[in-house]
């Protein structure tokens, strides 16, 4: 009889050595801008009264001062802008998240930081009737960094330590504690509440371009940022020690990554309110084509995730015409099944 013989496991590859063709992976993220712009440009003709693309060109190529043009213009266009905004800091704050703490679920919605957020928001506007959004998004980001340090300590609390599911309980479960509080601050007013109570399901519609040209600062920080930690970020894929081992200093990286994530959180929850699964679906959705380099699928998160931001938006414009559903409401349910796919595939891994 043979004797059995030990084989060593493989050691882990560089996610950033993956051989993938770089100039396939260049021009996908032109098809990605492309997307992007035929969304956007579907985004502005759609709506109670639907406009013609040519229409929409004309309205910044030759402006008439016509009432589709005044629409387009000051309506739509800061709406699809806003969106386009938001959808990129959702989607670039979930695959930091996911790479960040190995977590496939993570998500700023599923793990309670957008609730948080808004908990921040909601404060300000309904307790201090700070109303301008220069203001109130420091509030948000208050409320986004408290979220995160509540749901890793919940979620890493007792012996096993934190997991996947585990985070993503105790995000759900102070999620819905942060909601809880927001209704129950904005019941204490109801002028403040009918203000508000589209924002908080999470809506594109009714917003300034003011708002925009308030939080951009930030938007733009955390997205510059969040696109500079790819490399580290890659590095510590392979764990804490082969990080340190390449170079990598991981306290730091963990720290610029979270302020990454709260600026791009805590300015977007304030924009448009809190928004799930767009974080999470889009991220694996760009992984299972372009791989784990973050090199790739951080730009491609942010760029797609815009796309599917409008594409849900314009879909609940064109389902409930004359009136609309709110694009939290269209996210919620286009992400749902994907959050539990992605669950049940996890739980049937681990048998």
């Amino acid at each position: 009889m043979r004797p059995a013989t030990l084989t060593a496991a493989p050691p882990k590859e560089n996610p950033a050595r993956v051989k993938r063709p770089s100039g396939v992976l260049a021009a996908g993220l032109v098809v990605a801008v492309g997307a992007l712009v035929l969304v956007a440009l579907l985004s502005v003709a759609a709506g109670a009264r639907s406009v013609p693309l040519f229409t929409v060109i004309d309205a910044f190529a030759a402006p008439d001062g016509s009432s589709d043009h005044t629409v387009i213009r000051e309506l739509r266009v800061p709406r699809t802008i806003l969106g386009i905004a938001v959808g990129a800091a959702l989607g670039l704050a979930g695959a930091l998240m996911q790479s960040l703490t190995r977590n496939p679920l993570a998500d700023p919605g599923l793990l309670g930081i957008n609730q948080g957020a808004a908990l921040g928001a909601t404060v300000a506007l309904g307790l201090f009737g700070l109303t301008d959004p220069a203001v109130y998004v420091w509030f948000a980001f208050a409320g986004a960094a408290l979220a995160s340090a509540l749901v890793y300590a919940l979620g890493s609390a007792g012996r096993t330590g934190s997991s996947p599911v585990r985070l993503a309980l105790a995000g759900v479960a102070l999620g819905m504690v942060f909601t809880a509080i927001s209704q129950a601050v904005l019941r204490m007013d109801a002028q403040t509440f009918d203000r508000m109570r589209f924002w908080l399901t999470g809506s594109l519609a009714a917003q300034t371009s003011d708002v925009l040209v308030h939080l951009l600062p930030f938007l733009t920080a955390g997205l510059v940022l969040g696109l500079l930690l790819a490399k580290p970020l890659n590095a510590l894929s392979l764990g804490d020690e082969a990080g340190r081992a390449l170079g990598v200093a991981v306290g730091r990286t963990r720290g610029l990554t979270a302020v990454a994530v709260t600026l791009l959180c805590g300015a977007a929850t304030a924009a448009a309110g809190p928004l799930w699964f767009v974080g999470l679906a889009v991220p694996h959705a760009v992984r299972a084509v372009v791989g784990p380099d973050q090199r790739w699928l951080l730009p491609y998160s942010a760029l797609l995730a815009p796309v599917l931001l409008l594409g849900a938006d314009i879909l609940g414009r064109v389902v409930a015409a004359p009136g609309e559903v709110q694009v939290g409401i269209m996210c919620a349910v286009v992400g749902a099944p994907v959050f539990i796919l992605l669950a049940r595939r996890r739980r049937l891994a681990a048998l």
